[in-house]
């Protein structure tokens, strides 16, 4: 039996969040994967979060309630999705690295057609949001209610108890980049890199 993720789950700093968030479901209409590999963001203590400095047009959902979508552009060619987080109006964030395919792999491989395999359709950031075809226009989209057709559901089955633990991917010196804020399900399909 699944249910969507309920919005004291979010309700905590993200260092907590990221590590119970694996295992969940990212549903978008037709297309689910098991969350297999997740970073933390913690606001204005974190200088690779991107409400370190405060808000701005573009970060604005990650200043709103816990439970929201917060999916940004970068490199000009991806839309990387996040999971708002608290406590409170505090700005952190769940960034969603990798994901193990479950239903719709078919929209998923019309959508990412240079994945050489199924593997690698949700292995990274980028990759997740071609795979669920998420745009800015999801941006802010209420996970709890399912809004704009995303949400995340709990199967039943749960974190691991031993998580793979490591520094965050692609922060520069300095930004973050020395902190075990990524947290991943050992020896997973969909990992963007091993732990």
């Amino acid at each position: 039996m699944t249910r969507r993720v309920p919005r004291a789950f979010y309700d905590a700093d993200a260092r907590d969040v990221a590590p119970r968030l694996l295992n969940k479901v990212l549903v978008a209409g037709p297309v689910a994967a098991r969350i297999v590999e997740v970073e933390a963001y913690a606001g204005a203590e974190d200088p690779g979060s991107h409400s370190y400095r405060g808000p701005t047009a573009r970060n604005a959902t990650m200043f709103g309630r816990p439970g929201l979508l917060y999916v940004y552009f970068t490199y000009g060619m991806h839309f990387c999705a996040n999971a708002v987080c608290g406590p409170g109006d505090t700005p952190t964030a769940v960034l969603l690295r990798g994901l193990t395919p479950l239903r719709g792999l078919e929209i998923m491989r019309a959508r990412r057609p240079k994945a050489r395999r199924d593997a690698e359709l949700c292995a990274g950031p980028g990759r997740i949001g071609q795979a669920f075809g998420l745009t800015r226009d999801h941006d802010g989209a209420d996970l709890v209610r399912a809004d704009r057709g995303v949400t995340i559901v709990d199967d039943g089955t749960p974190a691991p108890d031993e998580p793979g633990v490591t520094t965050r991917v692609g922060l520069r010196e300095g930004a973050g980049d020395a902190l075990l804020w990524r947290f991943t399900v050992p020896g997973a399909v969909g990992l963007s890199r091993p732990t």
